[in-house]
């Protein structure tokens, strides 16, 4: 359309467009009426927060290539805006984009340490590690004000229940007291996702995430403190940030990181185009090489979501990254595997009024 206004970037955003869901049957964009102020076009988007009603908060999952069985997604949404995120798509759910919706208009869950507070007391409840931040982060800047994420480590606590978390964010050394109290009782882990070490890249990247220097301070200050912590080198981007591998292993393990792993590049539904639109925006020269290897990573598409090989990727160019991410892995004295939690210790800590046992 002639008079369609173009997709600009915008400070602090790493979509560059907010295109139509997968499900939505019209496609809505921008168009000069003649009235547009073209400073009015550029202004920041501003964050909406909404709650989110569930019923339950632990979600079950049967995926045979990921290592946990449930999990918890205490916020929708995510404003650290990062471009490759593979939550993006599930903003389509709420009739949303996953575009720059993904990470302005988000839902939080006051509720939710109640809700896993009943869960982990129903009679049929069967403990196992409960993974935290799989989908969206749970430390990304809305927690400092709602503290949903510190409410559920405490239910965590006081049923003595093992918990894994994922996070890109240093904010997790606020409740350094309850996770030093979990690992003690070999309750939880802790895994810090590193990108790129490059702070210009990040900036571009994951836009509203703490720095990396920020995040291996975050590594440091955990393993002190006692806490099992491993990196996640993800997503490893073909001819974008992948030569960093080794570098990232290596800073993260002199940090003290105890394991790592990474994944390959994924771009499931909208996420396509929008990685294709930031490609475009911040380094074109780029662009048709980029893809071209993650086509040759992913079975000639730019995505395949078959069991085993949506993380790792195929073919000569992805098997290149994961020899020389298991050298480096060994080089560096990381393992292989994650902690094995324990589960022996779970309870049901009385509540107020209950009348207490006599064992």
């Amino acid at each position: 359309m002639e008079n369609q206004l173009p997709d600009i970037a915008r400070k602090g955003r790493g979509a560059i467009s907010n295109q139509t869901s997968r499900f939505e049957k019209q496609e809505r964009f921008a168009i000069d009426d003649g009235w547009t102020v073209e400073e009015e076009a550029a202004t920041a988007l501003n964050t909406s927060l909404g709650i989110d009603k569930a019923r339950s908060v632990i979600t079950y999952n049967q995926s045979p290539d990921i290592p946990f069985d449930r999990s918890i997604n205490p916020y929708r949404g995510c404003e650290h805006g990062c471009i490759y995120c593979f939550a993006r798509p599930t903003h389509a759910y709420l009739g949303l984009s996953p575009g720059l919706d993904f990470e302005t208009k988000l839902f939080y869950k006051p509720d939710g340490a109640a809700l896993l507070a009943e869960e982990l007391r129903h009679k049929n409840y069967r403990p196992a590690p409960i993974a935290i931040g799989t989908n969206t982060d749970p430390y990304q800047p809305i927690e400092r004000q709602q503290k949903i994420m510190r409410q559920l480590l405490e239910v965590l606590f006081d049923h003595r229940h093992p918990v894994s978390i994922v996070t890109k964010s240093n904010l997790i050394l606020r409740d350094l007291d309850i996770l030093e109290a979990l690992a003690k009782r070999n309750l939880v882990s802790v895994t810090i996702s590193v990108t790129t070490l490059d702070r210009s890249l990040a900036r571009n990247l994951e836009p509203r995430a703490p720095t990396p220097a920020r995040r291996i301070d975050a590594i440091e200050k955990l393993s002190q403190a006692g806490i099992p912590t491993g990196v996640l080198a993800a997503p490893m981007i073909p001819a974008l940030n992948d030569w960093e591998l080794e570098r990232i292993l290596e800073a993260t393990a002199n940090a003290g990181a105890t394991n790592a792993s990474f994944v390959y590049l994924r771009l499931p539904h909208e996420i396509k185009s929008l990685f294709e639109e930031w490609l475009d925006n911040h380094v074109p020269d780029k662009k048709k090489h980029v893809l071209n290897l993650v086509r040759d990573g992913r079975g000639g598409k730019l995505y395949d979501a078959a069991w085993g090989q949506r993380m790792k990727g195929t073919g000569a160019y992805a098997n290149m990254v994961s020899q020389r991410f298991n050298a480096a892995r060994r080089r560096f004295r990381l393992r292989k595997r994650r902690l094995e939690l324990d589960t022996g210790q779970f309870r049901i800590p009385p509540r107020p009024g209950d009348q207490l046992t006599l064992i």
